[in-house]
């Protein structure tokens, strides 16, 4: 499973120019299920996403998780975190989960977020989304749990 996490000051995503899902300071999590993966793995990247110290602490230094300074999560599905441009300048797919295995995989991976951590919202599963940020550093991370 991939994330890609963006420290933001605030973010919010739109569909059809109605916003479904908005935080101010925290965590703007893209999230992309790969094949093969399961919701334990889902669970594993959920715990690094929490527990990752990428939030000032009072000398400036990044030393708070996302808990510790009692920041939201915005959860958007973007199945895109999983392009192979090896091959040409086209991007491939092949390595993400089926639309039903990845909704499955994301469903689970919202619910596991939401019983752990207050403030969590969600962007809308294969919707065509307009994602809204203000970059908080700008601090941007790639993580991965797998197999």
């Amino acid at each position: 499973m991939l994330a890609l996490l963006q420290r933001v000051q605030q973010a919010r995503v739109e569909v059809d120019g109605q916003t479904i899902g908005q935080i101010d300071a925290g965590l703007l999590v893209f999230v992309c299920a790969e094949r093969g993966d399961t919701e334990a793995i889902g669970g594993k990247l959920l715990a690094k996403i929490l527990k990752l110290r990428i939030f000032s602490d009072e000398q400036g230094k990044m030393n708070k998780s996302v808990v510790d300074v009692n920041g939201g999560l915005l959860i958007v599905s973007q199945f895109t975190l999983a392009a192979d441009t090896t091959g040409g300048n086209r991007p491939s797919f092949g390595k993400a989960a089926s639309p039903d295995e990845g909704r499955r995989l994301y469903d689970d991976f919202v619910a596991q977020a939401r019983a752990v951590h207050p403030v969590v919202q969600t962007g809308q599963f294969a919707a065509d989304m307009q994602v809204h940020l203000v970059n908080d550093g700008p601090v941007t991370i790639p993580l991965s749990a797998g197999p």
